[in-house]
Order: structure tokens, then C-alpha cells, then sequence
């Protein structure tokens, strides 16, 4: 059966909606206690578990920083031993890349995405909650190898055939790529609720030039993940059974090839400096009307620049191989394309100026971080374009040059936007105001910590400096700026500080958040702060890009779902017409106990590959209770 719409929402009386907003309630509620907390399957309450997660992991990887800083504030420290500083080293690049930084953009699309579309939940909600389970047994996985001294030494690259049977010894090697396992499982199954949710459950009316930038962003970072994750996940399986079954993928004396793991392996890398990207740019798009008080300049070039983004990031991962001794005409190819990528990034860097420039700016907290990401993107940009060309990067490759442009592309492009992000969407989110003054504070010493941090790795990498170096001589010219620079690292961890007391203590006793504190135009502030666990009482139906905008006292709705089970309004691809009506998934403790089963069958196969046999009847023994049918459609999915 197909939902209705139907006018704006001005004739329940008060009673009537009191009344359906209990009844709804009572039908999306989770239960107290510890089965509710396991059994949920709301996707705020997931998505709030992701974003806590991940950054409780850039905690612990800055920390992991911080100890590379000291140790090379000297010639010579002993504070560590090369062991260490490799198990460190690995540790704090895969624990950035894979358990902070993808997890963190996916955290915040599970929590905004749905409230953004005008839907009660999102798609495969079940799903969603195996995916946040998997998540977390692969970042425990990671830390309690490091706990044990076990932890992996090759590299967040892990290049072969250093991770190798041959000089990997042990199972450090075998931990890294189930660890990949973990998280990529986790990042498909987010991309694949996130494009259906995106394509079949937007308000009536949502057509395609209505959807919010920050939901374009992330429908093009699912296709990226979707696309270019299953490759790593072979390099890591070829890894693991080069390593546990003797098979030969990376050994070239067995008709294999090392460069394999790096096409492979860099297949996926490239595409996921956009996964991490593309989300931060979408944020930038959505926050900065709230603040320029106007709707973003050229909409149609931010979406088809974020569009262009994805496809041609998958044309650039050789620019990681200019001296691993490929065809001259190849590299030539790939220099290209390293280059015309900053033709989209930079129309969307003159949108969001134009934007700003033709608007009233109100400087809060969550617009100078967006300012601050438009100056340090900037100059990562202008490295990378340097790096893309082979005679500069045959130079630089492998030295501190790279390290400086890599964190000037990753902490400005995304973690300078997802901390404005926390700003502007934590009212959404908690219900309260983070304190501005304590906001500007920590975005000035994050953003002048990082610059004196990071700048001067560039001309350290000039100098000569290579990177993934645990020690130096005290003859080498690069004790003074390394010295600066963690002396520097100390204004940047302050400002780290205060941002987490400030949303700690925000969260338990910041001022009370309007529902639309920041008078914005999107459709998630249409609904109360924090959102109750059926979104919205009536699905809004929009006639614009910027609903609250235009009329918010008087949204139009759609009307027909029933109250007493959980319903959604399944909406055309194109125009968003209502199509019909689909049951939604009950809580279910199935998808915690899938993931116990998936996780104990990966651990277990780091010992023995007949972890996937055996391992595999459990695994099948929860998701046949998991699809079990029980009766009603909620059940069932």
C-alpha cells in the first residue's frame, strides 16, 4: 500500500498528537537494560556508539603520535627500540586509517543520513548493528595484540615481502590483515544501508537536485567503498593464505609478484583518501549555509565535483608507485590524472568562498573550522599536485615531505570539518550547546599546533629526512626542526584536550539546544533535540532543497503508516513519489551474536585455516536465526 500526502500538519489537535507520538514511541522503542543496549537496532543509538568509538580510537592513536614525537625529538633517544617504535609506528597509521578515520565519516552518515532523508531508520537496520559489532571486535582485535606484544610491525601498508612468510615472522603480519577483514566487512555493509537508504527512503518529494550535499557526499563515498574495498580484502586474504597455506600470490620465485600487493593494495588507498574526503566536503557544503545565512553558491558544481571526485580517484593510484620501476608511459598517465583531480576539488574550494563572500558570515566555532579546513586543504593540495609529478617525486618519495603533504590532506580535508561537524550537529545529537568559547580556543591550538607540527616536515623531507625511521644521528641536520616540531606537537594535543572536555562536559551539563539551534534549512533540525526513536512523527514531505527555509512551521506530511509496527515510506529513485509502505526490522539479538561467530571464525583462522570450515556451521547457525521467520514482516529482515 502506498502512504499519502497530505497538507501541512496544522489540524491534529494537541491530544491527537500526543497521543501518536506515544503510540509511536512505544512501537520504535528500545528496551531498558542490558538486552535492549545489545538487542537495539535504532540507528542513532548505533550511529552514537560509532562516533564514540572511532574517537576514542583517534585518542588513542594520537597518543601512539605523540610517543613517535618524543622519540624523534632527539638524535639517538632511547625511549624506544626499533621494535617498538615499528610495532608503534604500525599501529598509529592503521589505527588512524582504518579504525578512526573511514569508521568516523560512515559513523556520522549512520546517525544524520536517515534524519536527513526524512525516514525513521535506516535500511538493513540490522545489519547496521552487526556492522557496528564487527567494527569493534576488529579495533579489539588491534589493541590487545599491542597489549600482548603482539602487535603488527610491517607498516599500515603492510608491503610484502616484508609482511611476508619469509621476514614476517610470527602472527603480527596475520593480525594487521584480519584486522582489514574486520573493518572492511563493517565499511561495506554501512555503504550498502547507506545507498539503499539514500535511493529508496527519502521524503516524498526529495527529488535529486533536492538532496542535501552531505547525502550526495556520502551516496558517492558508498559507491567508493563498495568499489574499491573488495580489493584490499583480496590483498589481505592472498596475504594470509600466502602466510597460513603456502600459497605463492607475492612470491615471484613461485610465479607470483610483489608489485601485486602494491596494485592491489594502493587500488584501494587512493579511492580511500576520497572515502575520507568526500564525506568532510559534504560536510563543509550542508554546515556552511546555517553560517553564510544563504544557500550554497553553484549546488549542481559541488554535486557533480563530489561526483567527478569519485570517479577519477580511482585513475591516480600509480602516483604511489613512481619508483617501483613501471612503463614511463604509465606513469605519465597517472601523473595526469593526480593533476585533473584538483580541478574539482578546487571548484568546490570557490563554491564554498562564493558562498561565504556573498553571504552575511557568522563566525561560530563550526565556520572557523571550515576555515581552517579550506587553508591547510589548500596547501595539501598544492604538495600533491608536486608529488604528482615523477622527476619531484622520485626525489621526495619515501621522506618526511610525504609525511608533511599526507597529514595536511588528511588532519586539514577531514578531521578539521569533522571537528566543525561535531560542533554544529552535537545539539542534534545530545541535546545541548557546546561552549563556543572553549570551541575557538581548541580551534586555535589545534590549527596553529598543526601547522607548526606538520609544516616543517616538508623541509625535513627537503633535507633528506626519511620516513619510518626510529632514530637519526646527532651529524644529520634535522634535529633542530624535528625538535621544533614536537615541541609544536604540544600545542596540538592541548587543543585535542580541550575539544574532548568541552563535549564531555557539554554532553553532561552544556545549555539546554533548541530544536534548530543554528536556524538551519535541512530536514534533520525538523524534528526534536535530540530526535525520539521514531525520527518523525509525520514523514515530512519537501517542495525544495531547503525545506525549513521555505516554510517550517507548516511541512507537508505524508500520511498513512500505521502506528503499532514499525513502518517506512519506500519513495521512487528519481522524483521521491511514495510508493509503498515496508516493515522495518524489530530489535533482535541475532546480529550481535553473528558477529561473535564471524569474529571468533577470523581469529581462530589466524592459527589454522580450518577456522573457516568449522568456523563457518556457527556462523550459519545465527543468521539462520537471524532470518528465521517469525510471523510478522518486522521479524523477517
Amino acid at each position: 500500500m502506498k502512504a499519502n500526502i497530505s497538507g501541512p500538519d496544522t489540524r491534529d489537535t494537541d491530544l491527537e498528537r500526543s497521543r501518536l507520538k506515544a503510540e509511536l514511541a512505544e512501537t520504535w522503542k528500545t528496551p531498558c537494560g542490558l538486552w535492549g543496549a545489545l538487542a537495539t537496532v535504532d540507528h542513532k543509538i548505533i550511529g552514537r556508539r560509532y562516533i564514540l568509538t572511532a574517537f576514542v580510537f583517534l585518542a588513542l592513536g594520537g597518543i601512539l603520535a605523540a610517543l613517535m614525537r618524543i622519540q624523534l625529538a632527539q638524535p639517538e633517544a632511547r625511549l624506544m627500540g626499533p621494535d617498538r617504535y615499528n610495532q608503534i609506528f604500525t599501529m598509529h597509521g592503521a589505527n588512524m586509517m582504518f579504525l578512526f578515520a573511514v569508521p568516523v565519516m560512515e559513523a556520522m552518515a549512520v546517525y544524520l543520513v536517515p534524519l536527513m532523508v526524512g525516514t525513521r531508520n535506516i535500511a538493513f537496520p540490522r545489519l547496521n548493528a552487526f556492522s557496528y559489532w564487527i567494527y569493534l571486535a576488529g579495533g579489539a582485535l588491534l589493541w590487545l595484540s599491542f597489549a600482548l606484544d603482539m602487535a603488527p610491525d610491517v607498516g599500515w601498508f603492510a608491503y610484502v615481502p616484508l609482511s611476508g612468510p619469509q621476514y614476517g615472522a610470527g602472527k603480527r603480519a596475520d593480525i594487521w590483515a584480519q584486522m582489514i577483514t574486520f573493518t572492511e566487512l563493517s565499511a561495506l555493509a554501512v555503504a550498502v544501508e547507506l545507498v539503499v537508504t539514500i535511493f529508496k527512503q527519502r521524503a516524498p518529494g526529495m527529488t535529486l537536485d533536492r538532496i542535501p550535499v552531505f547525502v550526495w557526499a556520502m551516496l558517492v563515498t558508498a559507491f567508493l567503498v563498495i568499489m574499491a574495498m573488495p580489493a584490499i580484502m583480496v590483498a589481505s586474504t592472498s596475504l594470509i593464505l600466502d602466510r597460513l597455506v603456502g600459497t605463492h600470490f607475492y612470491n615471484p620465485a613461485e610465479g607470483g609478484d610483489v608489485l601485486l600487493w602494491q596494485h592491489l593494495f594502493w587500488f584501494f588507498g587512493h579511492p580511500e583518501v576520497y572515502i575520507i574526503f568526500l564525506p568532510a566536503a559534504g560536510m563543509v557544503s550542508t554546515m556552511i549555509e546555517p553560517f553564510a545565512r544563504r544557500p550554497a553558491f553553484g549546488y549542481l558544481a559541488l554535486v557533480m565535483a563530489l561526483i567527478a571526485t569519485g570517479i577519477l580517484s580511482f585513475g591516480l593510484w600509480v602516483h604511489h608507485m613512481f619508483v617501483a620501476g613501471l612503463p614511463r608511459l604509465g606513469n605519465s598517465f597517472f601523473t595526469a590524472s593526480s593533476m585533473a583531480i584538483a580541478i574539482p576539488a578546487g571548484i568546490q574550494i570557490f563554491c564554498w568562498l562564493g558562498t561565504l563572500w556573498d553571504g552575511k558570515p557568522l563566525f561560530a566555532t563550526p565556520l572557523l573550522f571550515i576555515i581552517g579546513f579550506i587553508v591547510t586543504f589548500v596547501i595539501g593540495g598544492l604538495t600533491g599536485v608536486m608529488v604528482a609529478s615523477v622527476p619531484f617525486d622520485t626525489q621526495v618519495h619515501d621522506t618526511y615531505f610525504v609525511v608533511a603533504h599526507f597529514h595536511y590532506v588528511l588532519i586539514g580535508g577531514a578531521v578539521f570539518p569533522l571537528l566543525g561537524a561535531v560542533h554544529y550537529w552535537f545539539p542534534k545529537i545530545t541535546g545541548r550547546m557546546m561552549s563556543e568559547t572553549l570551541g575557538k580556543w581548541s580551534f586555535w591550538l589545534i590549527f596553529i599546533g598543526f601547522n607548526l607540527t606538520f609544516f616543517p616536515m616538508h623541509i625535513l623531507g627537503l633535507q633528506g629526512m626519511p620516513r619510518r625511521i626510529y632514530t637519526y644521528q646527532p651529524d644529520m641536520p634535522w634535529h633542530g626542526m624535528n625538535l621544533f616540531a614536537s615541541l609544536s606537537a604540544i600545542i596540538l594535543v592541548a587543543g585535542f584536550l580541550l575539544f574532548f572536555l568541552n563535549a564531555i562536559g557539554s554532553a553532561r551539563s552544556g545549555a539546554a539546544a533548541r530544536d534548530n539551534p543554528w536556524d538551519a534549512p535541512t530536514l534533520e533540525w525538523a524534528t526534536a533535540s535530540p530526535p525520539p526513536s521514531y525520527n518523525f512523527a509525520r514523514i515530512p514531505a519537501v517542495s525544495s532543497s531547503h525545506p525549513l527555509w521555505d516554510r517550517s512551521d507548516i511541512l507537508a506530511v505524508a500520511s498513512g503508516l500505521r502506528t503499532d509496527r514499525r513502518e517506512l515510506v519506500v519513495t521512487s529513485l528519481v522524483t521521491a513519489e511514495p510508493q509503498a509502505r515496508e516493515a522495518s526490522p524489530r530489535n533482535s539479538i541475532w546480529p550481535l551474536w553473528a558477529a561473535i561467530a564471524t569474529t571468533v571464525m577470523l581469529i581462530w583462522s589466524i592459527f589454522s585455516p580450518w577456522a573457516v570450515v568449522w568456523g563457518s556451521i556457527p556462523i550459519a547457525i545465527t543468521l539462520i536465526g537471524w532470518f528465521w521467520p517469525k510471523g510478522t514482516p518486522e521479524d523477517e529482515s
